[in-house]
């Protein structure tokens, strides 16, 4: 089963996305903060770290830079509300997906699968 870290400050948004995950078949640990993602990321195996960029302590492009330096096998995704962090995050981690909030639930389970080519069978 596939693993997912969801880093994502704002709790409902958090609820929801790994709510989506979850139900299309996917293995979901989340937390509240890039610095909460790091001791996880150091001593647990994830297929993919799904990060909001915007976050307290630390954003999600230096959580991102750090995951490469712990778990370099890990994909990794972004999410933001915020154009001008769209860009930065496209600069600064050109191997990452970034997906623009608002978005559908359903978009955001295309996007994991179409990372890891199995496309589920759940219904969103």
């Amino acid at each position: 089963m596939i693993r997912i870290l969801l880093a994502e400050d704002e709790e409902a948004m958090r609820t929801y996305l790994a709510r989506a995950l979850e139900n299309a078949g996917y293995d979901v640990v989340s937390v509240d903060r890039g610095t909460a993602a790091l001791p996880l990321l150091e001593t647990q195996h994830f297929d993919l770290l799904l990060s909001d960029i915007v976050m307290p302590e630390m954003d999600g492009i230096e959580l991102a830079q750090r995951c490469g330096e712990i778990s370099p096998a890990t994909k990794v995704m972004f999410i933001t509300g915020f154009a001008a962090v769209t860009l930065k995050a496209n600069r600064d981690a050109p191997q990452a997906k970034v997906l623009s909030k608002p978005f559908h639930l359903r978009d955001l389970v295309l996007e994991v699968e179409r990372i890891f080519g199995n496309p589920s069978q759940a219904l969103i």
